[in-house]
């Protein structure tokens, strides 16, 4: 088995983690944060999808230019998430605070 499915496997299963606690989370700051986690993993499943579809399966054009889409989408998806991520982080933290003080 290749260490690209795995890493697949593993982020996907991130991303479920997180999409479960986005959905059982009460918090609106901690919610927008674990959204952005969960985007990282998912551009990561995406990107790592299509950079093991163009290495081990693609063989038309057609196959690497759809690998080469899902490389660039999942790219762009994870510097997005990663970007959220780090703006909402002190945020995250200050509401944590804030709820277990009280």
């Amino acid at each position: 088995m290749s260490v690209l499915v795995v890493f697949i496997v593993i982020c996907f299963a991130f991303y479920l983690f997180y999409k479960t606690k986005f959905f059982r989370c009460k918090r609106p700051v901690e919610k927008k944060w674990l959204s952005a986690k969960s985007n990282i993993a998912l551009g990561l499943f995406v990107g790592l999808f299509g950079i093991n579809h163009a290495i081990y399966i693609s063989i038309t054009t057609i196959e690497y230019i759809i690998a080469a889409i899902f490389i660039i989408y999942g790219g762009v998806f994870t510097l997005v998430g990663y970007k959220k991520y780090k703006h909402y982080l002190p945020f995250a933290i200050q509401e944590a605070e804030g709820v277990d003080a009280k």
